[in-house]
């Protein structure tokens, strides 16, 4: 029966349909809570789905695309989803329940703080999800109050579990293993990453979120539209660096655009207006990488991944690419050559 959305504080009966339903852990005391605002539209207590399979749905931010999320859905069973947030309020879970359609619910929390990734109830609420969907916004916040706290444990047993996961903007930025976290309150460019490889402004954050294929990869969103390539590679320099590891690969998408990923790892873009995933797969370490320089890094191969394209993430091969190119940095200048 739908229920309508609304802040759970006002609501004693929330408590009863949180604690019916599948997956609650036992003795579940309440979501109300100074720390989350929570929000619900649909059946909420209708058994979870049959069936889910394996997805990820990686999104550059921007408008939805809906044959992505019928995509995703389908792969969740058409049951429950739950979309977890850092700021906003309900507007999110209307558009997909009733603009977009094939949830049977779906729920919202919305977190103001770290104590709240710890509430019995949010677990309660997470765990009982068919499909989870990361929101845009500001991804230092998702870092700060989720990372070592059981919400982020719940997370990852959701993949393990073989259900979909999904997420926009910040919430894509933060899927990688590893992320730009923007901890230092800004929004780095690529012209500041470029020129100060080293600085403050590029915080990367890493042992967070573990998704299939995504281990050695770093995420990128509002990709063409924001001039984010020449940062992306200063992303991944940064990260081979820090990991001792020369296989790191950048996987930028564009606004308006979404990257579905299947069980096997591959991958298909879906888009309303042409745009792409990017693939930045320099294979070695930066020519110059150190304090107080411009990035020095030549000859790393760039490759679109369109519409028609697949894209493989297991090796990380692209059939049919939209196009492939080379970046050269020099002194900090970015140059593409075909």
């Amino acid at each position: 029966m739908h229920k309508g959305f609304r802040p759970l504080h006002a609501f004693l009966s929330l408590l009863l349909a949180a604690l019916s339903m599948p997956g609650h852990a036992q003795g579940m005391r309440s979501l109300q809570d100074p720390g989350y605002r929570y929000y619900e539209i649909g059946a909420v207590g209708a058994p979870r789905a049959a069936r889910t399979e394996p997805a990820m749905m990686l999104m550059g931010g921007g408008e939805w695309v809906p044959a992505a999320f019928q995509w995703w859905l389908g792969r969740a069973g058409h049951g429950r989803v739950v979309i977890l947030r850092a700021s906003g309020a309900d507007e999110l879970q209307n558009r997909l329940y009733r603009d977009v359609g094939g949830a049977v619910s779906v729920q919202t929390l919305v977190f103001n703080s770290r104590r709240a990734a710890d509430d019995p109830a949010v677990l309660g609420v997470i765990a009982a999800a068919d499909a989870i969907f990361i929101a845009g916004g500001d991804q230092s916040r998702y870092i700060r109050f989720w990372k070592g706290t059981a919400v982020n444990e719940a997370l990852n047993a959701h993949v393990r579990a073989g259900r979909p996961i999904a997420g926009t903007s910040a919430g894509l930025a933060i899927l990688g293993g590893y992320s730009y976290g923007a901890l230092d309150g800004g929004s780095v460019t690529s012209r500041r990453a470029l020129r100060d490889p080293m600085g403050s402004a590029v915080t990367l954050d890493s042992d967070f979120l573990a998704m299939p294929y995504l281990a050695n990869v770093v995420t990128d969103t509002h990709f063409g539209k924001r001039d984010r390539l020449g940062r992306l590679i200063v992303f991944v320099a940064r990260a081979a660096q820090r990991s001792r590891q020369q296989d790191m690969v950048g996987l930028g998408v564009d606004e308006d655009t979404a990257l579905c990923v299947e069980a096997d790892g591959t991958g298909q873009v879906f888009s309303r207006d042409g745009g792409y995933a990017w693939l930045v797969m320099p294979q070695r370490a930066a020519d110059r990488l150190r304090g107080g320089s411009p990035l020095e890094f030549r000859a790393i191969p760039v490759t679109g991944v369109g519409e028609g394209s697949r894209l493989h993430l297991d090796g990380f091969r692209v059939d049919d690419a939209a196009f492939r190119m080379t970046a050269d940095i020099r002194e900090g200048r970015l140059q593409l050559h075909p």
